[in-house]
């Protein structure tokens, strides 16, 4: 099987992830990079050894162009997706395309409409869905090891320093700029709930709102910009322990630092949190994205489910409990802990790609690596389904991403109004 050529359409932190892991497959060869930034440019181009007459300066250069590769990687930023991926759908690419999908259900519809137009592969990058934890939860589930699912708990703990580089100084702090947060952070995880239930749900209420990263919250004598603040020291959002805590660490260096700064030096550091975003006290910011909100999905079997998505955590795995007729699960990203009602037995599962779910513990790999392994297993399972043209290997395609992407939107809509929505797969969403 020869390796699938790859249009990478936006080289930033998660393009070239999917990149790299494309590359060190052997199943995929970056032939060509479109991208703004001359620095990220030149850098993927010389990565990849991609030729100079395939270096472009963004997706539209490309898309002048006859298709110059089997697929494309689209990971611009999140408002940025429609037009590239409709395009280069047209032009006959496979895509595989950065979540969330779209900002925007009719972008989102007009991007499913493409894939299906031109008989293209769209994997939406749900990696969750790839993991060996997930696989083994979800054999868990279907050998009847708990009964019949009832209902979920499920935490998504985002991070407080997280939260404070991504969703309050960063890319993703506006609704304005980028989308609401349960859509850039959180589809994730709503595609995963609903991935495990087997089935839509058919009523979303949701709560939540920015709680603390807000000028009233500020104290006392706090300056504007970390390197100028008295409180720095004992901030728990402190920009300059964050960031230069990140030298040294090659983890570190390519994220989070490489979203401050290009540089790893101390002198970098310093001058971009002196001047730009991430350098911003945390209550002084122009945030407006939720810092914690709660979601809660009733699905026509009757089973329920419970959602939340917290700032003010640990970065760390989330954990789920799963309650079902004849026993019940705990997992959390590494482990699955299984009581069975019918034996009073207990058990501890590990993640493992070839383990049997009956057949007891078995280690496999971590949740922190690469989103669980998914990352990994979801471009391998997308080239694999590109060279041999077998959608299988996907665990969704176009039309399941945008069915999850609407219980988002509905439970957004929900929150604001204070109110339930009904979904109804033959309507739009109404209000009930």
């Amino acid at each position: 099987m020869s390796a699938v050529t790859l249009a990478l359409v936006g080289s930033g932190l998660r393009g070239q992830t999917y990149a790299r892991h494309a590359v060190a497959s052997g199943l995929g060869r970056v032939t060509a990079v479109a991208e703004p930034d001359p620095y990220r440019r030149a850098a993927a181009a010389a990565e990849f050894g991609v030729p100079a007459e395939r270096v472009y300066t963004d997706w539209t250069e490309l898309a002048r162009h006859p298709r110059v590769a089997d697929a494309a990687i689209v990971a611009t930023q999140d408002r940025l997706h429609t037009d590239p991926t409709v395009r280069l759908a047209d032009l006959g690419y496979h895509i595989l395309l950065e979540k969330p999908m779209a900002t925007a259900e009719a972008d989102a519809v007009a991007i499913a409409e493409a894939a299906e137009r031109n008989q293209v592969l769209l994997a939406v990058c749900h990696v969750l869905r790839y993991t060996p934890y997930t696989r083994t939860l979800r054999g868990l589930l279907e050998s009847g090891a708990i009964g019949r699912l009832v209902s979920v708990q499920h935490l998504e703990p985002v991070g407080w320093w997280h939260h404070a580089h991504s969703f309050v100084r960063g890319n993703w702090r506006r609704q304005d700029t980028s989308a609401p947060m349960l859509l850039t952070k959180s589809c994730h995880d709503i595609d995963w709930l609903i991935h495990l239930f087997g089935e839509l749900p058919d009523r979303v209420a949701s709560f939540g709102g920015l709680t603390h990263f807000r000028a009233e919250d500020r104290p006392e004598g706090a300056a504007d910009r970390c390197l100028d603040c008295p409180l720095e020291p004992s901030c728990p959002y402190s920009a300059k322990r964050l960031y230069l805590g990140c030298l040294g660490n090659p983890d570190d260096e390519f994220w989070p630092l490489s979203a401050v700064t290009e540089e790893h030096t101390e002198t970098a550091v310093l001058d971009a949190l002196r001047t730009g975003p991430y350098g911003r006290c945390v209550y002084a910011c122009d945030n407006d994205v939720v810092d914690h909100q709660v979601v809660n999905m009733e699905f026509p079997s009757g089973a329920t489910c419970s959602f939340t998505m917290s700032a003010f955590t640990p970065m760390e795995h989330r954990r789920t409990r799963l309650l079902g007729t004849h026993g019940f699960v705990d997992g959390d990203g590494h482990t699955l802990r299984v009581v069975d009602f019918r034996t009073g037995e207990e058990r501890t599962v590990e993640a493992d790609p070839e383990a049997d779910p009956e057949a007891g513990a078995a280690v496999g790999p971590s949740a922190e690596d690469g989103h669980g392994g998914g990352d990994e297993a979801l471009t391998e399972a997308f080239l694999t389904a590109v060279a041999t043209g077998d959608a299988s290997a996907l665990r969704s395609d176009a039309a399941e991403s945008l069915a999850t992407h609407r219980v988002v939107w509905a439970a957004e809509r929900a929150r604001v109004a204070g109110t339930v929505v009904r979904l109804d797969e033959a309507a739009p969403l109404t209000t009930a």
